[in-house]
């Protein structure tokens, strides 16, 4: 009875001590997998270009299918613009384009001539006057 005794006991210990081992390894994989992940989460983010080199803002997003927007984009620049509609009418479109708060260009869009006036607001004077096709 004493052997079957001292067996149980050290089958139970061995038991345990092969349960902790499985344990710990299963920690150190979960822990390794999610420094892989979270490694390859920030090489994703370091391969995305930042808005402003080739993506449209989610500000401008709004203002995109206007048919002037392109033409706006391409005479001031793919800055971080804020557009501010002053005017949206049966005969035109005014905008108010703002960087950092300050005030930069006002453009005009006459809707029934498509044509587009752009104004630099501190002393640039017209940069654009055409009508779109």
């Amino acid at each position: 009875m004493n052997k079957s005794m001292i067996a149980l006991i050290a089958a139970g210990t061995m038991l345990t001590a092969c349960n902790n081992d499985k344990a710990n390894e299963n920690e150190e994989k979960s822990v390794q997998t999610t420094n892989e992940n979270q490694t390859q989460t920030e090489n994703e983010q370091q391969k995305q270009p930042s808005q402003t080199e080739t993506q449209t803002s989610p500000e401008h997003g709004k203002w995109s299918s206007l048919p002037e927007y392109d033409k706006i984009i391409e005479q001031i620049g793919n800055e971080d613009y804020t557009f501010n509609k002053e005017t949206d009418n049966d005969g035109k479109r005014v905008f108010l384009i703002e960087l950092n708060g300050e005030k930069q260009y006002k453009t005009v869009f006459v809707k029934n001539t498509n044509r587009l006036k752009i104004i630099k607001i501190n002393g640039g004077g017209e940069v654009c006057d055409r009508i779109l096709q």
